[in-house]
């Protein structure tokens, strides 16, 4: 039997969707009562430390290269799935959907309190919409970038990324992981001593 492929969506009507997607979820972040940027009274592009007050609180900061990770891993997730059978385009509609609903799942009380409980974040109190505007972005890019470059690229700037990270801040995309689910204590004293 043949598979069946689906219509294939064109890349600017993927980024008007996506777009799209980032005004709802900002929407709906604003809803679940999330402040619009930072209580501080400040909007910063760029905040330059990892654990403070104002983390997660402008428009990006250390973490927003962990969001690039999140589109190019969506990206090659997809590509395993899809293999074919949807666009570029609609493979990127779908990493919009997952980034979206995780920065609406992140900011639930059940995962703030977990990064609390859990990882050396302490001071966590959630995203800012604007700064969960910028994570969307960030991942937008990553995505992109991911199917841009080949593969053998791609592996090389997550690698980086992740290393550079854990040398810098003690924390990157695989440890923020491993804590959130299944949390060592060894890896909290080791961040807590940084």
């Amino acid at each position: 039997m043949q598979s069946r492929t689906i219509p294939r969506l064109r890349l600017l009507p993927a980024i008007a969707a996506a777009l799209a997607i980032m005004a709802a979820a900002a929407g709906i972040l604003l809803w679940m009562g999330r402040i619009p940027y930072c209580a501080c009274g400040t909007i910063k592009l760029w905040h330059n430390h990892a654990n403070d007050a104002e983390t997660s609180q402008h428009f990006a900061d250390w973490y927003t290269y962990s969001h690039v990770l999140h589109g190019v891993i969506f990206y090659w997730i997809l590509w395993a799935i899809f293999r074919g059978r949807l666009s570029v385009a609609a493979r990127l509609v779908i990493a919009m959907l997952m980034e979206a609903a995780w920065e609406i799942f992140e900011n639930t009380s059940f995962i703030i309190e977990r990064y609390r409980a859990q990882t050396v974040s302490r001071t966590y109190t959630g995203d800012s919409v604007i700064n969960s505007v910028g994570d969307m972005l960030a991942t937008l890019f990553g995505f992109l970038v991911a199917a841009r470059l080949p593969v053998w690229l791609t592996v090389v700037l997550l690698i980086a990324t992740e290393v550079t990270m854990l040398v810098l801040l003690r924390d990157n995309l695989i440890l923020n992981i491993i804590m959130l689910v299944y949390p060592l204590e060894a890896i909290r004293q080791w961040q807590a001593a940084g």
